[in-house]
């Protein structure tokens, strides 16, 4: 796939999630719904948020750092936007179970940057 045909394909395929999650969030009633409306509402804003924010951080990235290589920022940019993403979605879990704190943030964030560390050192072993 080309670079050109990627960017197309996840510009189509975040709009269409976050069309998705505007859809669910005026059809599901939070109130009335089981663990299924909920699943369609975090999974939606997953992927819409991972979707926009890997197409971002590839956009910066392709900006600022010229000299690397395309799939290496397709790559870095996908998986940093996953535990963007993942952050996100963890963050509004715990908050609508009332067990968002700052400690808790932190032990999430610190969770991340140690799995992104461990990828990163992992990945370093196998070019």
């Amino acid at each position: 796939m080309t670079l050109r045909g990627y960017l197309i394909s996840m510009i189509i395929a975040s709009f269409v999630c976050w069309i998705c999650w505007v859809f669910v969030i005026f059809i599901v009633n939070p109130e009335q719904t089981n663990w299924v409306g909920f699943l369609l509402f975090y999974l939606s804003l997953f992927l819409a948020i991972a979707g926009t924010a890997s197409i971002l951080g590839f956009l910066i990235r392709f900006i600022v750092l010229k000299q690397e290589l395309v799939f290496r920022l397709v790559k870095d940019a996908f998986r940093q936007s996953f535990l963007f993403a993942f952050l996100i979605i963890a963050s509004l879990y715990l908050l609508s179970h009332n067990l968002f704190s700052w400690p808790n943030l932190f032990f999430l964030v610190v969770g991340l940057s140690v799995f992104e560390f461990f990828l990163l050192s992992y990945e370093g072993r196998h070019y």
